[in-house]
């Protein structure tokens, strides 16, 4: 697909794309907290239930990546 291979094609998806769906999905729970006049501790709340998952997606990202540098 315009010379780049099918691996190339998605390691950028994996990398930006997800990337980029995360930033959307911050903007989404601020929208949500900002929209429910939640204040700074709903707020708080908030990012910390819904982006938990988010954090724990970036961290495994991280931990494979050091795992892999350490074992080669």
């Amino acid at each position: 697909m315009f010379g780049y291979s099918e691996e190339q094609v998605a390691w950028f998806g994996l990398t930006f794309g997800v990337s980029a769906f995360m930033l959307y999905m911050v903007f989404i729970i601020f929208q949500l907290a900002r929209e429910s006049k939640a204040g700074r501790m709903g707020t708080f709340v908030l990012f910390l239930a819904l982006g938990f998952g988010l954090l724990g997606f970036a961290a495994k990202g991280l931990i494979k990546y050091f795992l892999a540098g350490v074992t080669e």
